[in-house]
Order: C-alpha cells, then sequence, then structure tokens
C-alpha cells in the first residue's frame, strides 16, 4: 500500500517590490491580447538540497524572500494585476504601491526523487503548484509556493498569466530572480542590486507596431465572445482545461544522436530540400508518436506552435523585451497521413513549411489568428510550450542547477513541453501526460522509431 503523503501550509504571505517603486501602467498590444482567457502557464523547479528542514528555513528562505522583494524592483507589473476598465478600449496591466506576489511556504513529506523522476502521477504534483486570483474584473500575474522535502530538496512552482508575459519573459524574471538570490551570500540584506544588461527587462510597449488593427481584432473577439456584445470578463476559459485522472507525467529525450539521425533520415526523404531544425525535428517526430497514440477520429490533425517575434520584427526589437511577443502558427494535416508510415515526414513537411513562409514577415495574416483557431475546433489539436532556448536547467538561485524542471501547465491543455537536455548536451527534454496504457504505447513507439533509424 501506498504512503499517503500530507502538505504541510507554514506561511502564506506577500511580498511586495521596495516602498519606493512608482506605479506603473502598462497598455494591452496585441500580442498580449491573445491570451487574454486562456489558462496560465504554471512551472516547477525542483532543486536538490538533502539538509534538514531547520537548514532550509534558517538559510534558504530568508534568500529567496529578500532577493524576490529586491528582483520585483526591477519586475513590478509582477506584482501587479490585468484590469479592464470601462472606459479602456484595451486592458491595462497595472501596479501600484502596496500590490504584492502571493508567496506560498510549504512543507511536503513525499518522495522527492519520485517527484523528479521520469515518470510520475500528474496528481502527485498538483499540490505543489500555487494559484493564480483571476475573476471577471481583475487578474494576478504572478503566484508562488516553495515547498521543503526535509533532508530531500525544495520546489519553486511558479504561475503566470500568459495575457501579461511569454516564457521567454518568465523566465528572464527567474534568472534575474536567481542571480540577485546567489549574489545575496556575500551581503544578505542589501537594500538594492543592479542587474547586468541580458537580464534588465525593457518594458516600452512603443517598439510594437500595430499600423493594420490586429489588437482591434482580438480584442472584438473576445468582446463579442459568447454572443455578447461588451464581455469584458477576465476569467479563464474552462473549455479548453481538463486534468484527466489517471493521467502520468512522461519525460523522454531526445540525445544529439538521436536529432542528427532524424535530420539525416528526413534528408534523404523531404520533397523540398530546406534546412532541418532542430525544433522541427523534434515537433514532428513527437507530433507522428502521439498522433498514432491517440488515433484520432477527425479527418484532420492541427499543431500549434509559437514562434519567437523579437529577433523577427521589423526592426528587431530587444531580446529582453517583457511580455507577450509571440505569434502561434498553426499547421493542419490530413490525420491519416500522420498516421501513416510517413507520417513523421508529413508532419515535418507541413512545420518547414510554415516555417519557411515567415521569411515573408512573422504578423503576415496575424489579422486572422483567430478565425483560423476557431475553424480547426472540430479537430484534433495538438500543440508545443516552452523551448530549448529558454535554458531553464541554467537558474542557479545559488545552491546548484534544477534536478528536474516541470511545466505542468501542459497537463491540463494536452501540449507537450520541450527544454534543453538537463545534461547539458545539446539534446532535447520532452514531457507530456497521458493515461497510463496511452505512455505505455508512446513510450514504445517513441523508442522503436529511434532505433529503426
Amino acid at each position: 500500500m501506498a504512503q499517503s503523503t500530507s502538505l504541510k501550509l507554514h506561511q502564506l504571505c506577500s511580498l511586495s517590490p521596495p516602498h519606493e517603486t512608482t506605479p506603473i501602467s502598462l497598455p494591452f498590444t496585441f500580442f498580449d491580447s491573445h491570451w487574454l482567457r486562456l489558462p496560465p502557464v504554471e512551472r516547477l523547479f525542483f532543486y536538490e538540497y538533502p539538509n534538514p528542514t531547520s537548514s532550509f528555513f534558517d538559510s534558504v528562505l530568508p534568500n529567496l524572500k529578500h532577493s524576490l522583494s529586491l528582483t520585483l524592483q526591477h519586475f513590478p507589473l509582477l506584482a501587479g494585476n490585468i484590469i479592464w476598465p470601462t472606459q479602456s478600449p484595451h486592458p491595462i496591466i497595472n501596479y501600484v504601491p502596496g500590490d504584492a506576489v502571493p508567496f506560498t511556504v510549504a512543507e511536503s513529506n513525499a518522495d522527492f526523487n519520485h517527484l523528479c523522476s521520469n515518470l510520475c502521477q500528474v496528481d502527485q504534483r498538483l499540490p505543489l503548484i500555487p494559484r493564480l486570483k483571476i475573476s471577471h474584473e481583475q487578474a494576478s500575474i504572478l503566484a508562488l509556493q516553495v515547498t521543503v522535502f526535509p533532508n530531500s530538496g525544495f520546489c519553486i512552482g511558479i504561475t503566470t498569466h500568459h495575457a501579461a508575459l511569454d516564457g521567454k519573459s518568465s523566465t528572464l524574471f527567474l534568472k534575474a530572480w536567481a542571480f540577485i538570490c546567489s549574489n545575496l551570500k556575500g551581503d544578505p540584506s542589501p537594500v538594492s542590486l543592479s542587474l547586468p544588461e541580458n537580464l534588465t527587462p525593457f518594458f516600452d510597449r512603443s517598439v510594437i507596431k500595430d499600423p493594420t488593427g490586429i489588437n482591434e481584432v482580438y480584442l472584438n473577439s473576445w468582446l463579442t465572445y459568447g454572443g455578447e456584445t461588451n464581455n469584458r470578463s477576465l476569467k479563464v476559459w474552462e473549455t479548453i482545461s481538463g486534468t484527466q485522472t489517471d493521467a502520468v507525467k512522461g519525460l523522454f529525450e531526445l540525445t544529439p544522436s538521436h536529432i542528427q539521425k532524424l535530420k539525416k533520415h528526413a534528408q534523404s526523404k523531404v520533397k523540398n530540400k530546406v534546412r532541418l531544425s532542430t525544433f522541427s525535428v523534434t515537433c514532428a517526430y513527437l507530433l507522428a508518436c502521439v498522433v498514432k497514440v491517440d488515433q484520432p477520429k477527425s479527418n484532420r490533425v492541427a499543431f500549434v506552435f509559437s514562434v519567437d517575434c523579437r529577433p523577427r520584427l521589423e526592426p528587431p526589437i530587444k531580446p529582453t523585451y517583457f511580455g507577450n511577443c509571440i505569434v502561434s502558427q498553426l499547421v493542419v494535416a490530413e490525420t491519416r497521413a500522420i498516421l501513416g508510415d510517413d507520417g513523421f515526414i508529413n508532419a515535418l513537411e507541413g512545420i518547414t513549411d510554415l516555417l519557411s513562409s515567415l521569411e515573408n514577415g512573422v504578423l503576415n495574416e496575424a489579422e486572422n489568428w483567430m478565425t483560423k483557431i476557431q475553424s480547426v475546433m472540430g479537430d484534433r489539436l495538438f500543440s508545443t510550450a516552452g523551448s530549448p532556448r529558454f535554458e531553464v536547467y541554467s537558474i542557479d538561485f545559488g545552491w546548484g542547477r534544477p534536478k528536474k524542471v516541470d511545466v505542468t501547465s501542459i497537463d491540463k491543455t494536452g501540449a507537450f513541453s520541450l527544454s534543453e537536455s538537463r545534461n547539458n548536451d545539446g539534446g532535447v527534454e520532452i514531457g507530456l501526460a497521458l493515461n497510463k496504457s496511452q505512455m505505455e504505447t508512446f513510450a514504445e513507439l517513441f523508442a522503436q522509431g529511434l532505433e529503426s533509424l
């Protein structure tokens, strides 16, 4: 009989930027509006710390909390809220002094090593995930939870509102927090700490140009959602959420050798000879495997992935631009084409063709995005989250690199997550949630396909 686990709450507090932080308010751009009512992003970072709980509370926790307050001085909007005032044509991200980030401290007797393993029940990680406060009128942007596992380690859970920031921006915040925390050891109580340029957020919304009125199109689709005429609700779209009760989370890896073999195999098969990226072959291979597991009854399958626009806009904007600056791309294919023996190649050709089209302008037809998504709502929809370029395994708060990073929000949406390999060898780490029998089938297909190359 499995040992029952429990979670003991130690602190339910709120952490604010330093008092002298000035109010700030930023309008939504069309990059933000697209995500207005879509589910928050949840991530868990597990760190080894084989010391007694008393040591954690005496040394680790004070540093985490103090460094967070110092970091929020550079990222004050994360303590604020999303609002959509009646007199405003668009939602606003608003911070005023007194706003704070909810910060939960807990202790768990769960098996730390099992939670960090390559196969774990989804519901075992649920207690580690903090929740945002979202109502029709207001939505918080960031929530944090730190959970200690006695003599084993601790977990930092972070939940962010996607309409306020994308994955690159939330990772920038985490890296800045880790930088400040790891630099506290020389001076445990500084009043402020500056950030290096590559970790300093850039907030200027004027760099996002919208001459064709994309933002108005997106916001109008939300205002009229559900047949209404002025629907300013900020409540999350619940129709695309829902965790399977028997779901397990699997972690898989494509090594550099696997990736090279996939590229070599594809080069001999694809019709159009183009440069094959690690991203494209990874997504195509995963899509071919998961469609065979899912066996969709619809005639078509759709695959959605995001593209970072920061380096692709004219002119390009700073990589530290803070907010959303990604566009979603949609690949649609015949289900039978992906289920067949050449499923990987057919998926790859769809992805590479779409990526090639971005050379004509990353925002081409962006105003039609909502219509495109609605057109495939009756089809089986797959998606991806995260990116190996985020380098999440480099986030070190001063006690070592993460043992495991898990994007738990994909457990609800059915996406698969991508990150760099924790071995830092150029491989790609993949996470996805399926029921137990589906996971067994996926693991078999994933391994067999690589062995046959």
